[in-house]
């Protein structure tokens, strides 16, 4: 569920509300391509020559619409399969795609193909939910512009205008799931009031009323004057404003004194009921059983004793406001308080304010605190910061107010929630969360349900005009249930859109008849979402799941964190760093989207994303387009149909292993997948995407391919299987988070490989890579490759950090154990650029570095490559800098002032520039100390 009401989104719907509620539709096909309309397969997959660059506009569309009108997502229940489950959490009808939406569609399609890859009936069920409040603002906006309002409409003619609007514009986030490349069985899709979703909210709220869990009754409730309509918690952003804090003067009533009590909001005084003092409290031990005067209106409170007030607080003496503050609201139900509301829906004072009834609440707050001062009941005011609760769709400032409304007697409900989650049969992932969980179950309260809109699912209850009697039913009656009277009306209200989403796991798959989609996908496998919302939904998933079903909706919860820009701060329009998630796809394509939300992430913590972030798995991508373009070009011409001999056997069966490199790449195949999936398992996702981007491109392209082309060149035919067998077990793995780029290298790889065993059409129903043999005997070739490539690296970075030209070649001599070194002589000759090169003693080199490595040594001939003294003065003057520039580093992270006062992400900057630069010098000193320096 969208959380906010983005301006963008209201500049795009209500633009496109034409008079009579028709929208131009085809206004928005540019920008997000009605990809369910079906089209003509003659061009997926792709059959002709792979292409020199990678284009995802010519690419994702084109495989998108073959994968979802081939049937490809759907998922088919099968006895003999485990079913692997998730529903999606439903984004807003009115929503547009943000990076938040983005890194999750990420993160549980990566889930969905990986357990569909696995075997099993993987089921990602798509939906939208109504949103009430954000849907009726929308179109509201939209009537005002036309010169009229939804009152003047009525009802019925209102909500048909919603519907024309949902209709029109509801496919946009769909299309846009369909961007990011959403493998969701769209044949299952569910909005929140289609028929039987609306079923389950009505059998709901009929068996919690049955059973004493719902009623209808006066507590405090966040009240938007803006939206008119009260909202729940989640709907509240609390932020610190300053503030003042008045202190008014309480005339006692036998003329011996006065109390001083403290408020932030002196306008609610009007609405005192009484004033209370902890009974601990010595100063005022003789208040008891006193009254005082009530400011502006005269009339008479009681001073009474409870033990929530705070005695530090203020001057210890505290208002009691029953029907604006729920804490109050407590104390005057202990107490018998009466309740006073002394606002109106807009949030202008009612009469109950007697002088000031009509006075906009703010307006009121200054009339008031004027006429203290006259009267000279205003002691002082002294500036405060406080928490202010804001509507996130009208920022209005929320008013806390007594209110009828519906609620939900939660306790018992919580009670059984907690204990799943304690019991283990939930698992939140990470654990940490577990912490937060408990302790809002533990302190909940009753939860209101109603809310005074017209768009929604309607509360199932009907007053009955003759005898009073409520009737809650499913179907509509048509008479009262006690008297037979005709004379019923439906209430005005509709429920909270977080009760139907309360719903979503168990309604999506037919509840309340006994499906087959609930009986063999329910309980869901995991429900993946935004950790600011586990209090508010997934506790109440986890609730009506175990009322309902009498079983957990889902057996893990995997939460993510926040998407934040380079520098770790919140993204803002005001800020500037906003990165609109269709323009990055339009840029760098999706997959490089997908890739760079969410490499290295880990559950419940925020992701930072920044253009060079997108640029770098942009440029993975186009290194697999490469990878694949050479191993393709060394299959030659083969003809797959014939049977090249030459390629037989590259699916695994029979892999040449004669050579070390073949060995090692085939062992680090198999150990990156047995890896990947304990990673997968363990929902490690982000570092599962870091492994193989470091073995596809820091182990397959920079050592494998290089080191095959050293072996193609003298005529070795070995390779040419190997390179096709870690490419497309690659493929396979990278598919989950990468689908677009490796679908179309898959289709092209496999039309030039012979068939091996049985190939499915797509690779998404290809088996995944499982490394069921890395525990195997590799000869020690990962241990001598891993050897040769430190060797061959150490002489590249000496000839980096010299600046020596690629053409000159420099004399080695390397010293290490074993024989498996000098039968690489080629290869390190090629790839680091060795002139002559030996194997042992100490050959006397001329001007030569001694590189000591873990496992060898190196002694490198510089000759007359290197102007000696122009070096040692040139890394003199760079260890110079170094030195200045780490002094400065640790006197700013030797400054309390900076370390306590800087962001967090600031300061850890600062020690990784530390830690580098401290490398740094380390480095230059040890040339220096090669050159005699």
């Amino acid at each position: 569920m969208t959380r906010c009401y983005h301006g963008r989104v209201a500049r795009i719907h209500e633009a496109a509300i034409s008079l009579t509620g028709q929208a131009t539709a085809s206004k928005m096909r540019f920008r997000y391509p009605r990809l369910h309309a079906r089209r003509a397969m003659t061009n997926a997959p792709s059959r002709e020559p792979l292409p020199k660059t990678y284009d995802p506009s010519a690419v994702e569309e084109r495989l998108y619409r073959w994968w979802e009108s081939s049937g490809f997502f759907r998922a088919e229940r099968d006895p003999a399969k485990k079913p692997f489950t998730i529903i999606m959490p439903p984004p807003n009808v009115t929503g547009e795609l943000h990076l938040g939406h983005a890194a999750r569609a990420a993160v549980q399609d990566a889930l969905t193909r990986y357990h569909r890859m696995l075997g099993e009936a993987a089921l990602w069920l798509p939906g939208t939910d109504h949103a009430g409040i954000a849907t009726q603002l929308v179109v509201e906006r939209a009537l005002q512009a036309e010169g009229t309002s939804r009152l003047e409409m009525g009802r019925e003619a209102f909500l048909k205008r919603v519907w024309e609007w949902v209709e029109t514009y509801g496919h946009i986030i769909d299309n846009q799931h369909r961007r990011l490349g959403a493998s969701c069985d769209w044949s299952r899709k569910v909005f929140t009031l289609d028929p039987g979703p609306s079923r389950a909210v009505r059998t709901t709220f009929k068996r919690l009323y049955d059973k004493g869990l719902l009623y209808r009754g006066e507590r405090i409730i966040n009240w938007c004057v803006g939206c008119r309509t009260a909202i729940s918690d989640l709907e509240v952003d609390h932020a610190d404003e300053d503030g003042s804090l008045y202190y008014i003067r309480y005339p006692l009533e036998d003329g011996s004194g006065h109390l001083v009590v403290a408020t932030t909001r002196p306008e609610t005084l009007l609405g005192d009921t009484a004033v209370a003092v902890n009974p601990t409290d010595e100063r005022y031990a003789g208040m008891r059983g006193k009254r005082v005067l009530l400011p502006v209106l005269g009339r008479p409170l009681p001073i009474i004793e409870d033990d929530s007030v705070a005695a530090g607080f203020g001057t210890g003496a505290l208002k009691i406001t029953p029907g604006h503050d729920p804490n109050d609201f407590e104390v005057g139900e202990r107490h018998g308080l009466p309740i006073i509301n002394i606002m109106n829906a807009d949030g202008t004072l009612n009469a109950e304010a007697g002088p000031y009834a009509g006075y906009d609440r703010f307006d009121a707050r200054t009339a008031i605190v004027e006429q203290l001062e006259r009267e000279g009941l205003l002691e002082k005011i002294e500036p405060h910061t406080h928490s202010v609760g804001h509507c996130q769709r009208s920022a209005d400032v929320i008013e806390p107010m007594v209110s009828e409304q519906w609620f939900v007697r939660v306790e018992p409900l919580a009670a059984r929630a907690l204990d799943a989650v304690n019991d283990g049969r939930i698992r939140i992932v990470p654990e940490r969360f577990v912490k937060v969980y408990t302790n809002w179950m533990e302190n909940i309260r009753d939860w209101c349900v109603s809310r005074q809109l017209w768009w929604g699912h309607r509360i199932p209850v009907w007053y009955c005009d003759d005898c009073a009697h409520l009737t809650v039913a499913i179907e509509d009656p048509a008479a009262c249930e006690q008297c037979g009277s005709v004379s019923i009306r439906q209430d005005e209200d509709v429920l909270d859109t977080w009760f139907s989403s309360g719903l979503w796991p168990h309604s999506t798959l037919g509840w309340p008849e006994a499906t087959e989609d609930l009986a063999y996908f329910y309980p869901t496998s995991v429900m993946e979402t935004a950790y600011d919302i586990l209090f508010f939904w997934i506790a109440r998933m986890v609730m009506m799941g175990l009322e309902n079903m009498d079983e957990v909706p889902f057996h893990t919860v995997y939460l993510s964190g926040l998407v934040r820009d380079a520098e770790g701060a919140k993204m803002s329009k005001t800020r500037g760093n906003v990165i609109d998630p269709i323009e990055a796809i339009e840029k760098y394509g999706t997959d490089a989207l997908r890739f760079a939300l969410t490499i290295g992430t880990t559950p419940g913590n925020d992701t930072r994303l920044s253009d060079a972030k997108l640029e770098a798995a942009r440029n993975f991508a186009n290194k697999l387009w490469n990878v694949e373009r050479f191993v393709l070009a060394s299959l030659g011409d083969a003809d797959p149909a014939g049977g090249d001999a030459g390629l037989a056997g590259w699916s695994g069966a029979a892999l040449p292993r004669t050579h070390r490199e073949d060995r090692w790449i085939i062992a680090r195949t198999e150990q990156t997948a047995a890896r990947v999936n304990e990673l997968l398992g363990g929902w490690a996702l982000g570092e599962a995407e870091r492994v193989l981007h470091d073995f596809v491109w820091g182990e397959f392209a920079d050592w494998y391919i290089e080191l095959a082309k050293v072996r193609m060149r003298s005529g070795d035919d070995d390779p040419r299987r190997v390179l096709a067998y870690v490419l497309e077990t690659s493929l396979r793995m990278l598919h989950p988070f990468m689908p677009f780029v490796t679908e179309e290298l898959w289709q092209h790889l496999m039309a030039r490989l012979p068939k091996e065993g049985d190939v499915p059409e797509t690779i998404m129903l290809a088996r995944y890579p499982l490394g069921e043999a890395a525990g195997g005997d590799d000869g020690g070739a990962v241990e001598e490759i891993e050897l040769l490539i430190e060797v061959v690296r150490a002489i590249r970075n000496v000839r980096a950090e010299f600046k020596i030209a690629p053409g000159r070649l420099l004399d080695a001599v390397v010293s290490a154990p074993g024989g498996g070194l000098a039968e690489e002589a080629e290869a390190i000759r090629q790839l680091a650029r060795v002139g002559t090169l030996t194997f042992s003693g100490d050959a006397p080199l001329e001007h030569a570095v001694r590189l000591v490595l873990p496992r060898a040594t190196v002694t490198l001939a510089l000759g007359d490559a290197v102007d000696v003294g122009a070096e040692r003065t040139r890394l003199g003057s760079e260890a110079a800098e170094a030195e200045r520039y780490l002094a400065g580093l640790t006197a700013r992270l030797g400054n309390a002032q900076f370390t306590d006062r800087a962001p967090e992400e600031v300061v850890e900057r600062e020690r990784e520039r530390l830690e580098q630069g401290t490398a740094r010098l380390e480095r230059i000193r040890e040339l220096l100390a090669e050159l005699g320096g």
